[in-house]
């Protein structure tokens, strides 16, 4: 069976170690050298990079995120193994984990560290989709010949050199189609390297429970539980008309992703269609003053990941799912795109208030949508606010200083609600 050393990348046959440095970090699979999309996923993206720049943290649980009131960002491996998650409340988390070092997120570390993350990938291959700043589909097809390698050794030559040369690790999931591909990137965190073959992936996927298929919520996890279905292979039993029928285009969606089929192509430089944050409560809330400080938080985040990524946008949305799972969506166009986040932030707060807050939520997100280039965003005054200009001055003023000097350097008293 082909093998491959992720230490020294020697390939040979299956074996417990490397015959030629001896060491056990090992993967081997019938298909190895034969597969070509892959899913790399970063380990702890921000607690990584907060680790990498400040070496007294790195044998410390590490959460980023904001106040007592505030939400887990992302936290480090350590901290998750005592139960801290991505969108925990930090009260809850720090209750768990009381000796974790919470770290405010630096965006515009992390987007740089992303770009050269990216500019390796560019040396192996133009097909790359990214998902976010730590994440990002490849296609390998056809680039052996070129590199005089197969895309195994490829891509385990990429994830050495963005530990030796950035100080990050992360985990490849390597397929023949990216449904698959980014399962596998899964299957063995932290520094994994998972394959999925064709000839695996019926018997692979039929015990697995249908929420391992992307996209599913809550909402469609209770739909398919009302229907009996809860793994793959219940979902196999269904015919296709009967889940078109039932469930609309998802139907013969799910149909094809039960069978590991996945015709998508890795698409690079995919538009863009809307980006946003948002957040799912542990428990249920109805507290003003906690949900503002979510919007700001979340509409902070969406600024800065527009200012990142160079774009803004035309339309700002909210989404509200109640406690009783009932989604709500909002929609207020702007006079022109921003990627200011008081503008967000004001936008999302009148949209809020407008609804009638019957029951408690269980989740808040914020976004942008219509998105356009950065040079046409807030250019034009708003007549009914003029004090909007002088905002827009000082949260440009204050990104100035945070760059300089680091996230904490100007903090909004309403983040740590």
């Amino acid at each position: 069976m082909p093998a491959l050393c992720r230490d020294c990348l020697t390939t040979f046959e299956t074996g417990t170690r490397c015959p030629a440095c001896g060491r056990p970090r090992i993967v081997s699979h019938p298909e190895l050298f034969d597969l070509s999309i892959a899913h790399m996923d970063c380990d702890a993206f921000y607690a990584s990079v907060e680790k990498r720049d400040n070496p007294d943290l790195r044998d410390k649980p590490v959460i980023i995120g904001g106040g007592r009131r505030g939400v887990v960002s992302t936290a480090c491996y350590i901290a998750r193994i005592k139960g801290v998650r991505s969108a925990m409340p930090m009260f809850k988390a720090l209750q768990l984990c009381p000796e974790a070092v919470v770290v405010r997120g630096r965006m515009e570390v992390y987007a740089d560290v992303s770009r050269q993350i990216r500019t390796m990938m560019e040396e192996m291959t133009p097909a790359i989709e990214p998902l976010s700043l730590d994440e990002a589909f490849l296609d390998l097809s056809g680039t052996a010949r070129l590199h005089g390698q197969a895309p195994a050794v490829m891509l385990a030559r990429l994830v050495k050199r963005m530990q030796q040369e950035l100080g990050i690790t992360g985990s490849i999931g390597l397929s023949h189609n990216k449904f698959l591909a980014k399962i596998a990137s899964d299957l063995d965190k932290p520094r994994g390297f998972s394959v999925i073959g064709q000839a695996q992936t019926m018997e692979f996927l039929a015990d697995k429970p249908v929420r391992l298929i992307w996209g599913i919520g809550e909402a469609g996890q209770a739909a398919l539980d009302k229907a009996g279905i809860r793994t793959i292979a219940d979902l196999r039993r269904w015919n296709r008309e009967d889940l078109v029928a039932r469930f609309g285009s998802m139907g013969d969606r799910l149909w094809h992703l039960a069978r590991g089929q996945d015709r998508r192509r890795v698409t690079r430089n995919a538009p863009m269609k809307s980006l946003s944050s948002e957040t799912t409560f542990a428990e249920d809330t109805g507290d003003p003053d906690l949900l503002d400080g979510h919007l700001w938080r979340l509409s902070e985040k969406v600024s800065d990941r527009l200012k990142a990524k160079g774009i803004g946008g035309r339309v700002v949305v909210l989404k509200l799912k109640r406690a009783d799972f009932k989604l709500i969506t909002r929609r207020r166009s702007l006079t022109d795109a921003t990627q200011i986040a008081d503008r967000i932030y004001r936008a999302a707060r009148d949209l809020f208030d407008a609804e009638p807050h019957a029951t408690p939520y269980r989740l808040i997100g914020v976004g942008l949508s219509d998105l356009v280039p950065a040079d046409q965003s807030d250019r034009s005054g708003n007549l009914l606010d003029p004090q909007e200009a002088t905002r827009i001055k000082v949260e440009r003023a204050s990104d100035a200083i945070r760059q300089r000097f680091g996230r904490d350097a100007i903090v909004k008293g309403r983040s740590l609600r």
